[in-house]
């Protein structure tokens, strides 16, 4: 039997570049909607995003400002309640109801401007139904 048998499967290489760019988007769209379509880690605690964007609103030129509390509406998730503080050099300014026990909770560690300068600090967000 000859090496170039008629009996071997062939492709044209148009077609087979064809072929592997479905195959690609068809992964790229599973990677990209399947995770937040599942349950799971991603979405099992609503202070995580919630964290993020107050750290994000409460930046000015890079340092959170703690007198940016009072601007913060719309960072809780839909339907929950929040509660915002910042630390920093053993001071602590807060906005929004007391949490009750058990209230989800994220933190991030930022730059806080502080009188005299800028002092390591955490953003600590809690949310509740």
């Amino acid at each position: 039997m000859s090496r170039w048998s008629a009996r071997r499967g062939q492709a044209e290489p148009l077609a087979a570049l064809a072929a592997a760019a479905v195959v690609g988007l068809a992964l790229s769209a599973y990677v990209g909607i399947v995770p937040d379509a599942m349950p799971g880690e991603r979405g099992a605690n609503p202070a995580e995003p919630a964290a993020e964007r107050a750290s994000e609103r409460l930046r000015d030129d890079g340092l959170v400002d703690p007198e940016r509390l009072a601007d913060l509406p719309g960072v809780a998730p839909d339907g929950y309640r929040v509660n915002v503080s910042v630390s920093a050099r053993g001071q602590e300014w807060a906005v929004g109801p007391t949490p009750p026990r058990g209230a989800a909770h994220a933190s991030r560690v930022v730059p806080v401007r502080v009188e005299g300068g800028v002092a390591a600090g955490r953003v600590r967000v809690e949310v509740w139904p």
